[in-house]
């Protein structure tokens, strides 16, 4: 790219999904003059979305960067997945931009779709501004689509534009700073027309809006206003760079990314209204001269690529680099990123973004110095919520290795994948953030590394316990030539209050059982409560060695695990064993207007509403907290986010184990019993 000597202004492109940011982006880049002609999502032959699984979906399906060069300044474009799923992979890409381009869609009544994006980025401190797309199908008001979203964010979101209309028609815009019209010309910039008579009125009326909204925040405007003064056109500009700079004012534009209409006017907006990328720096707490990596690729023609932002510069393939722990890593190929096209490049300018090869011991939020010098810390980035999870195993077994490399590379480079055992029964899971998210993830797995897998459900952590204390007699006794084995225990075995785990204790006299063989009754025991006689693992027992005898020669630890062991498992089946099963506290993050169907749809699933809560500082959203059966968890990803639009999530945390009904417990342990 060529160096403008300010270095590249870095945009993302963030919004629901469905908005339309990947046809901007590829709009933008027509524009612009990057690509030769214009692609579409549709036809599978836009620069974004390019990957099999992308294309298959017919959306964002991970984070694209695309490039280009207009009128002496170099851009970036971070085009990040609007659906839940895959957003948390672009993400920490995000905190690096210099600004943020905000993609909705025109319909007030879908507003609150873009709620969760405006929350993120004040939380981030991006500045952003919005962009209506699709404007040509607008059924209702700006005015309306304003007032929807006003109560979404802290700052004032400022209409820069108002739509011309012939009949139900949006044909043109009015510029509100300049107060020039546009007509829009498809394919081409729009065509500055006189103000038609019609809009003088309302074009009036909304510019002293505007004006009064960045009045707010700056004395000399607002004076000049209750002078009834003209303002200055330099300082109504400067207004609204340096308030959406600060996160006072959030500019909204329109047009339409399929048409081309309002593509050029934004990109104008970009160039003179992005932050410089030291503002940026300076907001991550970033030194000169250092890189932020925010992403790992994998699979690719070139290799192992970390994604990462210079900020400071130049520098070029092979320069030293120093990362937080003071080690010198050594950069290899440099290259650009165009949707899938890699570019081998020679140096990289400051605030570029680029692929950087054999950098195999850096992960994403690293940070590294081009200037030898240790680089501060990362700040924390907040993870997404991980609620979707499957058990993965091959179907043959020489495959172990290569599932557990392949599915290593794929939790490097998407933040929103993990690959950990389960805490209670030790599998191994692949969880990601939905359903949808986790069918991808395998979809890639396949097809990059040709792993023949199978998967199921993570199995639900059942336990059981006893109702009634037993005493119990375990012997094992062995002869077969030479030194036999004999160990002889007897114990007692009672049920404690729920969640009381398992308590070990003995009351040996007179030397019946010598102290060093009593840890291995204690292993034995342990051993028994893996599987109990419903199959499961027992918990809530207090277990005391109370007698038992022992052989001189044939004794040994062995003989005592196995005789504690034998001595549990009868008392266990003696007890009159019972069923547990988990219960989950569930915090249900959703639009007000899905609480009553999400709440009656849980209370189906045997959910105990504990309380409905208005979400702290979010528009017209509420927490609704349940306890909730484990074994319903599967799923509620997907069936929340059906009652909402897409919007709703929840967070779960282990509560406690209840008894299940004797009915649905006999059917559990059938299941349990039924071949794989």
């Amino acid at each position: 790219m060529k160096d403008s000597g300010s270095g590249s202004k870095l945009i993302a492109l963030v919004g629901p999904a469905g908005a339309g940011k990947t046809s901007l982006a590829e709009a933008i880049l027509f524009a612009a003059g990057a690509i030769p002609r214009l692609g579409a999502v549709r036809q599978g032959n836009s620069i974004g979305d390019a990957t099999p699984e992308a294309r298959a979906r017919g959306g964002s399906t991970e984070l694209n960067l695309m490039r280009f060069h207009w009128m002496d300044d170099n851009y970036v474009l971070l085009d990040i997945p609007g659906s839940p799923g895959f957003a948390a992979d672009g993400r920490l890409a995000l905190a690096t931009a210099d600004l943020a381009l905000v993609v909705i869609d025109p319909d007030p009544a879908r507003a609150p779709q873009v709620e969760p994006v405006l929350r993120q980025l004040e939380a981030l401190g991006v500045p952003h501004a919005v962009f209506v797309n699709k404007i040509d199908q607008a059924r209702g008001t700006i005015e309306e689509l304003l007032e929807a979203l006003q109560p979404m964010g802290d700052a004032a979101f400022v209409a820069r534009q108002i739509p011309i209309r012939s009949g139900e028609q949006i044909d043109g815009f009015v510029d509100l700073a300049l107060e020039r019209a546009y007509h829009y010309r498809p394919g081409q910039p729009s065509e500055r027309i006189a103000m038609p008579a019609s809009i003088q009125a309302i074009e009036a009326s909304a510019r002293f809006h505007m004006l009064e909204q960045l009045a707010d925040h700056d004395d000399i405007l607002l004076e000049q206003l209750l002078s009834d003064e003209i303002p200055d056109l330099d300082l109504v500009f400067g207004d609204l760079t340096r308030e959406m700079a600060a996160g006072q004012a959030v500019p909204l534009l329109f047009g339409s990314a399929l048409n081309g209409f309002g593509v050029r006017r934004l990109l104008k907006m970009l160039r003179h209204d992005t932050p410089a990328m030291e503002e940026t720096a300076k907001r991550l707490g970033i030194d000169e001269g250092t890189a932020q990596v925010f992403k790992i690729m994998n699979g690719s023609t070139v290799g192992r690529l970390a994604l990462l932002r210079l900020f400071g510069g130049p520098a070029a393939e092979a320069a030293e680099l120093t990362d937080g722990e003071g080690r010198l890593l050594r950069a290899g190929a440099l290259f650009a990123l165009q949707g899938l096209s890699a570019t081998k490049l020679k140096a990289i300018e400051r605030g570029d973004v680029v692929g950087v090869a054999k950098l195999d011991g850096v992960r994403a939020g690293d940070r590294l110095s081009i200037t030898g010098k240790r680089t501060a810390a990362a700040r924390p980035w907040e993870k997404a919520t991980l609620n979707c999870a499957l058990t993965l195993s091959v179907r043959d077994h020489k495959d172990e290795v290569l599932l557990s490399s392949a599915v290593g590379k794929l939790v490097e480079e998407d933040a929103g994948l993990d690959w950990s055992p389960d805490e209670w029964s030790q599998d191994m899971l692949i969880r990601g953030v939905t359903d949808e998210h986790l069918a991808m993830a395998l979809d890639r797995l396949k097809r990059r590394y040709g792993v023949d897998i199978s998967t199921r459900p993570p199995a639900t952590a059942y336990r059981e316990t006893i109702r009634k204390a037993v005493t119990q007699r375990g012997r094992h006794k062995k002869q077969s030539g030479g030194h036999g084995q004999f160990g002889d225990v007897v114990l007692e075995v009672r049920p404690l209050d729920r969640d009381q785990g398992f308590q070990f204790g003995e009351r040996i006299t007179g030397g019946a059982i010598p102290k060093q063989w009593i840890p291995a009754v204690e292993l034995g025991v342990r051993d028994a409560m893996m599987k109990g006689p419903l199959g499961f693992p027992v918990v809530d027992v207090a277990v005391t060695l109370v007698d038992g005898s022992f052989h001189s020669v044939d004794s040994s630890e062995l003989a005592f695990r196995l005789a504690g062991r034998l001595a549990m498992a009868e008392a266990l089946a003696g007890g009159t064993p019972y069923l547990l099963e988990p219960f989950a506290q569930v915090s249900i993050m959703a639009p007000g207007s899905a609480t009553s169907r999400i709440t009656s749809s849980l209370a189906a699933k045997r959910g105990q509403l504990l309380g409905i809560a208005p979400r702290d500082g979010w528009s017209r959203w509420d927490v609704i907290e349940m306890l909730l059966p484990g074994a319903e968890l599967h799923g509620l990803e997907a069936e929340l986010r059906s009652l909402s639009q897409g919007m709703a999530h929840f967070e779960a945390a282990f509560d406690h184990f209840a008894e299940v009904n004797p009915k649905a417990a006999s059917g559990i342990i059938q299941k349990r019993l039924e071949p794989a």
